[in-house]
Parts: structure tokens; C-alpha cells; sequence
């Protein structure tokens, strides 16, 4: 019986999938920024329902405050799929081509056609739900580059709407032209992400529809009229066009489709393909990626894809729970960035009105949050998915040739310049400093160079650099970008990482070069690990942390540390307190803690952070402050303390289950590394903070051809406590080099 029993649960275990355990609706509350819909990795195309206008009914509304998601848990008005959507982020764009079923006589007006749900059944690449006020079940899938949806409808008129004039994008402005009965084509133009009103960009898509349809056309919003309203009775009204079926431009129009005498449970499916590029991109794209009107195949096939990423993490032990955050975050940190190419290889230049073309086998990409990302999101698709990686590091270098500068925040070809730093930097030299070197390193360097050193006027990276470079620091009032005032320490922060990372790259290039090059890298390289300790410029000893600087060289008074905390504007910091940045120094945690008076009071200050509540989880400049603990002899157990307790509290399989924005996958994948029980918390330098794994084992798979061997095994005794520590097989500390974890492939933890 009891072998029976064990058999039966081993085939339970074995028929449980990966996919399984994600959980879409974690974080679709909370400013999450997440949502259940549709994609496939790092997919081009997503489709997301769309819930956040036309009622109040609704908690929250796109048009009542600033909202940077087509989706969030708590509201209850859903008024179509919206296609191209952005994961975790925090400013609104794209979120539009919105389709949506009805039944009945034709309605326009979203504020009527939209209606309550029921039934939502996320999973990775499929999503659906039943509106209740037409009896109709949606469903939709997608592949790389295009989508599907069924709608499954009651007796009587059906109606399908492609709304244009909507969408989360504050642009608007769209085409749409008939191509024959069942297909339309055109653009809805997107963009204007974070302040940035010119980084606009078209989206252009073909749909089609599986049935012909009794009736078709066009609809537009009128504007208002005064004495011609007297013989036009659609003034300042929708105007729907029944008899014209060529072309319609304008804001606020869209298509419909109706079909009369739908019979109970009959179907209409919807394609839509899309591009950056072309229509006829779009086309291609579609044909290319579905065969027929299968969604059956096309789910299949979504979910397949999610099933191969997501099992190259292979976890243990560990509570059903706990897997369920670790896989949803796993999912979550593969979203973005997303592929921009179409399938004949063009995509839009960057800054740039003209097309390139990728080489055959590769793939361009954008939406590239390089501040949030270069944290530890670009370190996991290195270490786990070093091709799609190599893809990103080749676009961004083709990025600097084809508009001179690498990118900050790039979103579709366009820039805009939402943060700060020069994060560039730190991703492309942790990435070649562990081995992805298929790029153009030359320019990459020259990229960086540029950045570092050009002077401020005319530096798109670093507008600030004159005396960041002259100094060693930046003074208050030097420069302010957008609404968020004064941000000169955050700015100085941020190079002082960069430059460490440009200074390890330099060193690593000069240890291939020789003569006057070798000697010219070698000299760069001690430039930028010096101008990386200029944050020693900005420490208060009265206060413990790090105080903005006036023009006459003086810390500035008043100053309390604690303003700025909940994203209030502090003057020196961005989106936090100088608390949520004065350890933000990784590269020098040793020097930092002499700066303080020594290991026992840097370790007194930063536990106080914790302590007093001035961490914060929700956003990227403390992220790593945890495992500063452990470069301290006696004082790791903290780390692993820190790590478990900041886990339980703020990650969950609940629709808050982030701690706030995932600003595209970067709080996702601190998750990822945490529970494995390692974490790169230097961006730019190849080395991995160790702290005890959540899971008994853990199996990641590599590409032996630029790892040097095919998987890496993480196991763990019982306890939550480390005693002990073993790379392959020989004793480790809790610092250990990638190079290392290559070489020795398994890490044990000894716990009690």
C-alpha cells in the first residue's frame, strides 16, 4: 500500500506542470503593473482584457489619474482585449487596438457596450472570461507576433468592435481600411511614454475574421456642433457608417462587424497581426506565425513555449506555495524585453524613420528598462537564456551605431530617456564578463566611452557630467529633467555603478590586448574604478547616509534622510529617500563600511534600515541591501534572515503579491535568485552573494557552449540557518565568482 501510494504520488509530480504553477493575477493590484492576458516569451504581441475605463463601477480609471496598466483585479467593467501591452511598468502607452464582442443592436460607445465578467481563467499564453451582459465566453492566445481570440456567442446579432480612439497611450490617431469582407488593416498611432511627448511610433496590424458578416463599417466620434447640428443629428455623437467601406482616419474611430441569426454556441474567431514596420509586415507576421483559424494549435503551442522556459528552473521541496511564487515570477521576468523584428527580419532604426533588417537566426528588441533591469533581470537571461541574451546585447550595440548613443530607456525604437544613469553599461559588461562576447565589443566600448566622457551639454546619457567628472560628485541644481525636481545624488549614484562596471570591462579588454592598446585599457580601467568612489564626496557623518551637496560645496541644510520615502519628492533622490539610497554602492561595500567607521557600523546602519521601516521593497535602489550583510564575517546569517522574512511579507500567489511595481520583471527576478539562494548584487561585476535557497534542490539548465557545462544543482539540508557551504564539493564562502560556479557546477548548503 505505502508503495503504492509513493508511485502514485511520483506520477502526480511527474504530470505537474511548470505552467502550473504560475499565477497571472500576482500583481494586478497594488500598482503591480501586471496583467492575465495572453503572450508567449518575450513576445512581440500581447493581449490583455482591458478594465480600467467606462464606468464606475470600477475601482480605478485610466482617464481619473495617471495608470500605467489595461488591467488591474479589483474592477469589474471589462471593454475589450487591448493587443501590445507593457508588463510592469510605470507610466501609460501602447494598451490599444482594443476588440471587443457584443450582442444585439450595434452599440459604439464603450461606456454602453462594455460589460461585467465572470469566470476569468488565466494561464501562460491563454487567457478568458464570460461577459454577463451578452451571454458570450472570450477567449484569446497569441503567438510571437500576432494573436487569437473566440468568442463563443448566444442566439441572435453578434457584434465584434475593433476600437481605435481608445487605449492606454496618450496619442491617438489612427487608419483603418477594408480589405475585403473579412479582413481590415491599418495603424493606431502609440507613444509619449514618461514625460518624452515626441517618442512616438506606429503600430501597424491586419485583422481578420473567421465568418462573414451580414453587415460592416466604420464609426467615428463627431465633433460638436453649433448651428449645424440644426441638420446633422450625429453631431458630437457617434457616427456609425453603414454604406461606405473604403478608409477612415481620425481619433476616435473604429470598426464593426455584425452577424445576424448567430446560432447558440456558434463561434467567430478574430486574428490580428501586427508591426512596427508595415501592414504588410503585419500580414506576413500573421501568415507566417498561424495557419488557418486554429486556436486550439495556437494555445498549444503558447503554452508548450512557456513549458520549455519555465523547465529550464527545475525546484524541489519547498511548499506548493512557494513554487507557485518562484514559476510566476520566473514567468513574469521573461515578458519584456520583447522582440520588435518581423519575421523577414525589419524593425524600426532607432531614432530613426528609416528600417533595418537583422541578420537571419536573430532577433531585434526593445522596451528595454535598462534602470530597473540591469539589476538582475539581463544577469538571469545571461546565466539561463544566454541566446535570446546575446540578442539584447547585438540590439543594443546596433542601437548606438544606428543613433550614437546606447540606450537608457528605449521603448519600439524610440528613447525615452525615463531615469537615470548609463545602465547600458552595466548590462552589456556583465554579460561579457560571463561569457557572451557575439557582439560588437569594439563599439560597445567606444559606446561607453562617449557616454563617460562627453561633456554635459551635449551628453543625452549623462547630462550632468561636467562636474561629476571635475568633482567627483554633482551638485544640487546642476540639472532636473522632469517633475520630479532635483535628482543629483540618485544621478551620481548611478555612474558611480556604471563607471565600476566600464572599469571592470576595461580591465577585462586589456587582458587580451597588448602594447599601447593594453596599456591605454589598463588606464581607463583605473580612471573609472576611481571615479567610482566619488560617493564618498556625498557621506554625512552626523546622519549615516548619504546628503546632497550644495553648488558651494556644503551638504545642504535642512536635510532629513527620511524625506522622499513613498515616492514623494526629496531634493538629491528619485523616487526614494536617502535611505533607500545610501548603500546603493555595491562595488565598494568594504570601503563604504570604513567610511562608516568599520564593518560593525555599517552593518548597525544598515540593519537599521530595516528595522526602522526605511526599506523599500517596491522599487530598485535598495533592492540589493540585503545581502550587504554578508560581506561581514559573523553577520551573513542576516542576509539569509532579511531575505526569508522579506519573501514571506511581500511575495505571495495573492494579486498583490508583488511589492509594487514589477517594473518589467526586475522585482520578479530579485525573487527568482532569492529563492535559489544566490544573487548578482553587482551589476558589472561577475559575482554572486550566496544566502540559504528556499527550495531542497534546485536545477538550472545552461547552454554548455558558453557555460561550459549543462546545468547547475543547488541542494540544501533541512533549516533555514547556513552552517556550512560547498562548491563543488570543496568549502566556499558566500561570495562566489561566476566563473567559479561554472567551473564547480553545484553549490550544497549545510543548514539546521
Amino acid at each position: 500500500m505505502l508503495m503504492i501510494t509513493a508511485l502514485a504520488g511520483a506520477i502526480v509530480a511527474l504530470a505537474t506542470s511548470f505552467t502550473s504553477y504560475v499565477q497571472p493575477f500576482v500583481g494586478t493590484t497594488n500598482f503591480g503593473a501586471c496583467n492575465p492576458g495572453a503572450v508567449v516569451p518575450n513576445g512581440m504581441m500581447s493581449v490583455s482584457p482591458f478594465n480600467v475605463m467606462g464606468s464606475q463601477l470600477n475601482t480605478w480609471d485610466k482617464d481619473s489619474r495617471w495608470w500605467s496598466t489595461p488591467y488591474v483585479y479589483e474592477n469589474k467593467y471589462f471593454t475589450g482585449f487591448s493587443h501590445v501591452n507593457l508588463s510592469g511598468v510605470g507610466c501609460p502607452d501602447t494598451g490599444a487596438l482594443l476588440t471587443m464582442p457584443t450582442t444585439g443592436p450595434l452599440q459604439v460607445d464603450y461606456h454602453i457596450y462594455g460589460s461585467e465578467y465572470t469566470g476569468e481563467a488565466p494561464e501562460p499564453g491563454y487567457y478568458a472570461l464570460d461577459l454577463t451582459a451578452y451571454g458570450i465566453k472570450a477567449e484569446t492566445s497569441a503567438t510571437l507576433r500576432s494573436s487569437i481570440e473566440r468568442y463563443t456567442f448566444p442566439a441572435g446579432q453578434g457584434n465584434i468592435l475593433l476600437n481605435l480612439g481608445e487605449g492606454l497611450t496618450n496619442e491617438t490617431g489612427a487608419v483603418v481600411r477594408r480589405v475585403s469582407d473579412t479582413e481590415i488593416e491599418g495603424m493606431r498611432f502609440a507613444g509619449g511614454f514618461c514625460y518624452n511627448n515626441q517618442a512616438v511610433f506606429p503600430i501597424y496590424f491586419v485583422m481578420r475574421i473567421s465568418k462573414a458578416p451580414s453587415a460592416q463599417g466604420f464609426w467615428k466620434k463627431q465633433r460638436p456642433m453649433t448651428a449645424e447640428a440644426a441638420w446633422d443629428s450625429d453631431a458630437g455623437k457617434y457616427k456609425i457608417y453603414r454604406k461606405y467601406g473604403k478608409e477612415l482616419a481620425g481619433d476616435r474611430i473604429g470598426y464593426w462587424y455584425s452577424f445576424e441569426g448567430m446560432q447558440e454556441g456558434e463561434q467567430v474567431l478574430v486574428q490580428m497581426g501586427i508591426s512596427f514596420v508595415s501592414c504588410a509586415n503585419a500580414r506576413e507576421n500573421l501568415e507566417a506565425e498561424q495557419s488557418g483559424f486554429d486556436f486550439e494549435a495556437v494555445k498549444s503551442a503558447a503554452h508548450d513555449k512557456w513549458e520549455q522556459d519555465l523547465g529550464k528552473i527545475k525546484v524541489t521541496g519547498g511548499t506548493l506555495e512557494q513554487k507557485q511564487v518562484f514559476y510566476t515570477a520566473l514567468y513574469h521576468a521573461l515578458i519584456h524585453p520583447s522582440v520588435v523584428s518581423d519575421v523577414n527580419g525589419e524593425y524600426p532604426l532607432m531614432e530613426n524613420n528609416a528600417i533595418g533588417k537583422v541578420e537571419p537566426g536573430h532577433s531585434r528588441y526593445s522596451v528595454f528598462s535598462l534602470w530597473d533591469t540591469y539589476r538582475n533581470v539581463h544577469q538571469l537571461l545571461t546565466l539561463v537564456y544566454p541566446h535570446r541574451q546575446a540578442d539584447m546585447l547585438r540590439s543594443m550595440v546596433d542601437m548606438y551605431k544606428e543613433w550614437g548613443w546606447m540606450p537608457k530607456w528605449e521603448l519600439f525604437g524610440r528613447e525615452t530617456f525615463t531615469m537615470e544613469g548609463d545602465p547600458a553599461i552595466c548590462v552589456i559588461a556583465d554579460s561579457y564578463l560571463k561569457g557572451l562576447r557575439d557582439f560588437d565589443v569594439e563599439a560597445a566600448y567606444e559606446a561607453f566611452l562617449k557616454s563617460a566622457n562627453t561633456p554635459g551639454a551635449q551628453n543625452l546619457m549623462r547630462p550632468d557630467a561636467d562636474p561629476y567628472n571635475e568633482l567627483g560628485y554633482i551638485p544640487v541644481g546642476w540639472f532636473s529633467a522632469d517633475f520630479s525636481g532635483d535628482n543629483s545624488v540618485s544621478h551620481a549614484l548611478e555612474y558611480y555603478v556604471a563607471d565600476n562596471a566600464l572599469s571592470n570591462f576595461a580591465a577585462a579588454l586589456a587582458a587580451v590586448a597588448d602594447g599601447p592598446r593594453k596599456e591605454a585599457l589598463l588606464a581607463d580601467a583605473a580612471l573609472f574604478r576611481q571615479r567610482s568612489l566619488g560617493y564618498r564626496h556625498y557621506y554625512d557623518k552626523e546622519t549615516g547616509a548619504l546628503r546632497p551637496i550644495g553648488k558651494d560645496g556644503k551638504f545642504i541644510t535642512p536635510f532629513d534622510p527620511k524625506d522622499g520615502a513613498d515616492f514623494s519628492n526629496a531634493v538629491g533622490f528619485h523616487e526614494g529617500s536617502a535611505w533607500n539610497y545610501t548603500f546603493a554602492v555595491p562595488h565598494d561595500v568594504k570601503g563604504f563600511a570604513k567610511l562608516m567607521g568599520g564593518g560593525k557600523a555599517y552593518v548597525r546602519n544598515l540593519q537599521r534600515v530595516f528595522d526602522e521601516g526605511l526599506y523599500d521593497p517596491a522599487n530598485e535602489p535598495d533592492i540589493a541591501y540585503p545581502y550587504f550583510f554578508s560581506y561581514f564575517p559573523g553577520e551573513e546569517w542576516r542576509t539569509a534572515k532579511t531575505i526569508d522574512a522579506l519573501l514571506e511579507k511581500w511575495y505571495t500567489t495573492a494579486p498583490d503579491g508583488i511589492p509594487g511595481n514589477d517594473d518589467t520583471g526586475t522585482m520578479s527576478s530579485w525573487a527568482v535568485f532569492s529563492m535559489m539562494g544566490f544573487y548578482p548584487d553587482v551589476p558589472g561585476t561577475p559575482e554572486y552573494t550566496l544566502t540559504t535557497p528556499v527550495f531542497d534542490k534546485i536545477e538550472v539548465s545552461i547552454d554548455k557552449n558558453i557555460h561550459g557545462l549543462e546545468k547547475i544543482e543547488i541542494t540544501k539540508t533541512p533549516g533555514r540557518r547556513i552552517t556550512g557551504i560547498r562548491l563543488g564539493g570543496k568549502k566556499a564562502g558566500y561570495r562566489i565568482t561566476h566563473e567559479a560556479l561554472m567551473k564547480a557546477g553545484k553549490i550544497e548548503f549545510k543548514c539546521k
